[in-house]
């Protein structure tokens, strides 16, 4: 498939969902793929594109976007001819969801995975003494909140009449925005998650234009994002 987008892809991050919201308005696109350093950094031709040198980033003619919120309200508003457009009464929650993916949720999602990674990467010497440290750290810090924010999660989940955020009969930006964390809360610690959030992540797992992103971009590996 080729157009005039194209995504540059770079595995193990929040790429994907830029693609999943592209199939699922059947846009046409090029993909770019690019792969982490040893070290899980973006490659630097990536700064060729953009300054920053980051991923997703998708060029559309003339424009070129970073961000993967940006991007995707950008092909919403282009591209999705309605389709994303929540009811008048899941305006609200569209709206906040699509904010608290990246606002409030996924810095704590990172911190518990600094947390866990620093330990791990260090001397072996010194790891009996980081664990406990770090551990002691995540439930000062991060547990207490992680909890509450996965479970007001599971409420709008559960109150929701279609399973989606915004309670409409598709997918919207709340969905989209969401599908990183959430994948990721899954992947990496599944007890954190309950039953209607789990059921929202295989709803999105088994969307059509999600598996063809899939196929295009690659399997995440949350063990390694």
């Amino acid at each position: 498939m080729s157009g005039n987008i194209v995504v540059h892809h770079l595995n193990n991050s929040r790429s994907q969902r830029v693609l999943w919201v592209l199939e699922e308005f059947n846009v046409p696109y090029e993909i770019k793929l690019h792969q982490r350093t040893p070290e899980m950094l973006a490659p630097k031709e990536l700064r060729n594109v953009h300054p920053l040198g980051k991923s997703p980033i998708i060029t559309d003619g003339d424009i070129t976007l970073a961000e993967s919120g940006a991007i995707i309200q950008y092909i919403i508003n282009k591209y999705g001819n309605d389709r994303a457009t929540p009811p008048k009464e899941g305006e609200l929650a569209d709206l906040y969801f699509t904010h608290f993916s990246e606002g409030s949720l996924m810095p704590l999602l990172v911190t518990r995975f600094i947390f866990s990674m620093v330990p791990a990467k260090a001397p072996f010497f010194l790891r009996p003494l980081l664990k406990p440290l770090f551990s002691a750290l995540d439930a000062k810090i991060v547990a207490g909140q992680l909890d509450v924010s996965m479970k007001y999660v599971e409420d709008t989940l559960e109150k929701s009449p279609t399973g989606w955020f915004a309670g409409g009969p598709n997918p919207t930006m709340a969905d989209f925005m969401m599908s990183f964390p959430l994948d990721a809360a899954a992947a990496r610690a599944p007890s954190l998650i309950g039953p209607k959030t789990k059921a929202w992540v295989e709803r999105v797992h088994e969307r059509p234009a999600f598996k063809r992103g899939i196929e295009k971009g690659g399997k995440e590996n949350y063990e390694l994002a």
